[in-house]
């Protein structure tokens, strides 16, 4: 009979163009949580969004690449120049090597690069080797970065030298070096072909340099970095599974089991059913999102113990007196006194007449109540007492807010994760007020 209701319940639901759109939007959000699990494993996911070498080719604060194209920019993308060993110049002298490294490459966008580094790794070498860099620009110029001695694992930030920004008239490196000597006072890129020379003492015979130069972007991917270089993406892509199943935990967790104890104080009656109300009427009046403050400030910020101290918390809810009210009818009806003559037991006739009965009322209110429960961890996060491993929603909004993203511009940072909650909250909520039409006898025929 239950099969029989819900079928018929679902040809009633594709009537609604909003039921057919909340179904579209969460099978959308459920098709990118599968993705995500299947493509980026955990602890990849963990992994990368910790830090690790892809980190340092992203640049920082960097816009999405798609935003810029549809404002009209044309905003450079990062370029990660490494070295041909078939072009690197080698002559022998006594007790070592002298290599001449180019770094070539075509720069042709309106905008100036974000930022230049240059990565060398020198290891295997008995003695440090020593560097001195040269930029060649288009128009034949030859201005020298200085020397330096290297280290197993050396990084040049370009960007960062003092000296070469005052030789460059007080313009920044990744602007100077890219400027037009001819334009006015407003620097102005010259486009053409750029060559970092790289001409190496080496002290040893077999050891070589491993050279790469990243002249970062002012743009990437698809939903942008943060202050830590990271990919938006990341954390955007694994907060949907993250944030659907606490969700859909939260709500199963609470809604069966308010619903099973509401049942078993109906059936019990006595001091059962008075002890389950005071219960609740005590849980009441507790505050939720206080007591999970409380404790990820004094205890722990895991996203599993939260979840927990949500269905704790939730399990003598208001909900209960609601399933009680609908509950008292039922036990008074004819099936259930014919359940009682037969011989069944009280757990029987709980869990296999009373709480069915009801279950496909309850359904709208539990889908309604998942993006519920997808917000609070939502805003546990923005308040910083998320949990700290994982890659979420609202560890994003909360590192755009701890960096000021709005005030500094960087919009993108926050549009995107507060978009993708309104979605869902979006989806959820046009499913489950159609289904509240569906199920509901009392709406069935407004």
């Amino acid at each position: 009979m239950i099969i029989e209701r819900l079928r018929a319940g679902w040809v009633e639901l594709r009537r609604y163009p909003s039921a057919l759109m909340g179904l579209g939007i969460i099978a959308g959000l459920l098709m990118l949580a599968l993705y995500t699990v299947i493509a980026i494993p955990y602890p990849q996911a963990l992994e990368a969004w910790r830090g690790g070498e892809a980190w340092r080719m992203h640049p920082v604060n960097a816009e999405p690449l798609w935003l810029d194209r549809l404002k009209g920019g044309d905003a450079p993308s990062t370029l990660i120049i490494e070295h041909d060993a078939e072009e690197v110049e080698e002559t022998m002298f006594t007790g070592g090597r002298r290599l001449r490294i180019p770094l070539a490459f075509d720069f042709g966008y309106a905008d100036f690069p974000g930022e230049m580094n240059l990565f060398l790794r020198a290891e295997d070498h008995a003695e440090a080797p020593f560097a001195r860099l040269s930029w060649l620009t288009p128009d034949g110029r030859d201005i020298s970065l200085g020397g330096h001695r290297l280290q197993p694992r050396h990084r040049v930030s370009i960007s960062q030298d003092r000296e070469l920004t005052r030789r460059l008239g007080g313009l920044a490196p990744h602007i100077g070096l890219f400027a037009d000597p001819a334009s006015d006072a407003v620097p102005e890129v010259l486009p053409g072909r750029y060559r970092l020379v790289l001409d190496v003492v080496v002290f040893d015979e077999q050891a070589d340099i491993d050279a790469t130069l990243v002249v970062y972007g002012r743009v990437h991917g698809i939903a942008g970095t943060d202050h830590q270089r990271r990919e938006l993406s990341l954390a955007l892509m694994w907060g949907t599974p993250v944030a659907l199943a606490f969700g859909l935990i939260a709500a199963v967790g609470t809604t069966l089991t308010t619903l099973v104890i509401a049942a078993m104080g109906v059936w019990y009656r006595g001091w059962v059913d008075a002890l389950i109300q005071r219960l609740t009427e005590v849980n009441m009046i507790l505050p939720l999102l206080p007591i999970l403050v409380m404790v990820g400030t004094l205890y722990s910020t895991s996203i599993w113990l939260m979840l927990g101290v949500v269905v704790v918390l939730g399990i003598f809810s208001a909900g209960i007196k609601t399933y009680r009210a609908m509950l008292l009818p039922i036990r008074e009806a004819p099936y259930i006194e014919a359940a009682r003559a037969y011989g069944a037991s009280d757990m029987r006739i709980v869990l296999r007449y009373m709480i069915p009965r009801i279950l496909p009322v309850l359904i709208p209110t539990f889908v309604t109540l998942i993006p519920t429960f997808v917000f609070l961890e939502a805003s546990l996060a923005v308040l910083g007492l998320g949990d700290p491993v994982l890659p979420t929603w609202g560890k994003v909004l909360n590192d755009a807010q701890t960096q000021s993203a709005l005030y500094n511009g960087y919009t993108y940072w926050v549009v995107a994760p507060a978009l993708l909650l309104m979605l869902t909250g979006l989806g959820f909520a046009m499913l489950g007020f159609a289904m509240d039409r569906v199920f509901n006898p009392r709406l069935r025929n407004l």
